[in-house]
């Protein structure tokens, strides 16, 4: 008993450590983007600096930043949502008589966020490739407004459709939403790194649509970050999440509209 309560202190003391390290570090790295502006383009629109290299900076080293800055943003924003279904994991392998629960639970929060990770080298590729045809081709610039209006309203769409409603269920049964214990997640190694690889998979999907807000609003602007993390969170952890989603996609959509008829001309 005395083991279980000092293992469950150390596991909720590194979590909070985790959590209050990426969010200085997230706002220090913002913070200090600011300072260096954007690349102002046709209408207006300023592109923000992580998506091209800085002065005497390679693409190489400019991915690599990237990529640093987003698993550092992606704890601090996924972290609040993870402890609970960790929490949850080793309830499950402590009561198969598992006694490694620290490496097994650091296996799962590893493997849960290389998959974040891979979605981060996936978007700044195509993060940098429209920032460089913005500066090519100057109509394109003019529609990059409009362009992300649609993205905001597609993202809000996807919060009513049946494929968020599944991973967002799958999203809350690993956090014991009301639900009985998951008993796939295994006592080996092997099975720890495939269930954080899941529990990976199922949170980008469920919040690909609120990820692909933050990127064409920008990914550099705290507010925005704070607004997502606490969308994510609500959903995955409140008693009533499903109908917190389809509010916060009720707003998005509204949202998205607005941007839309700004950027069309209309308003």
């Amino acid at each position: 008993m005395v083991f279980a309560q000092a293992s469950e202190r150390a596991f909720l003391g590194v979590s909070a450590l985790l959590f209050a390290g990426s969010a200085a570090g997230t706002i220090l790295w913002c913070a200090s983007g600011s300072t260096m502006g954007g690349m102002p383009m046709c209408g207006g629109r300023i592109i923000s600096m992580p998506w091209t290299p800085m002065p005497g900076q390679s693409w190489a080293g400019a991915a690599s930043s990237f990529l640093g800055m987003w698993v550092l943003m992606m704890v601090a924003m996924m972290l609040p949502s993870l402890v609970p279904m960790l929490h949850r994991y080793r309830e499950a392998v402590a009561a198969a008589g598992e006694a490694r629960l620290g490496p097994l639970t650091a296996l799962v929060g590893a493997g849960y966020f290389v998959v974040w990770t891979g979605f981060g080298m996936v978007a700044f590729p195509l993060g940098a490739l429209l920032a460089l045809a913005e500066t090519g081709l100057p109509p394109l610039a003019r529609a990059a407004p409009l362009a992300a209006g649609l993205v905001v309203l597609i993202a809000g769409a996807l919060q009513f459709t049946a494929w968020k409603a599944h991973h967002l269920a799958c999203c809350r049964q690993a956090a014991g939403r009301g639900r009985p214990l998951p008993t796939d997640t295994g006592t080996t190694w092997g099975t720890a790194w495939r269930y954080g690889l899941r529990l990976g998979r199922h949170c980008s999907y469920c919040c690909g649509g609120l990820t692909a807000i933050l990127l064409v609003i920008g990914v550099m602007d705290l507010r925005a970050m704070a607004a997502v993390a606490a969308a994510i969170t609500l959903e995955r952890l409140a008693p009533a999440g499903e109908r917190i989603a389809q509010a916060t996609g009720a707003v998005i959509v509204a949202a998205g509209l607005f941007l839309v008829v700004q950027a069309a001309g209309l308003g």
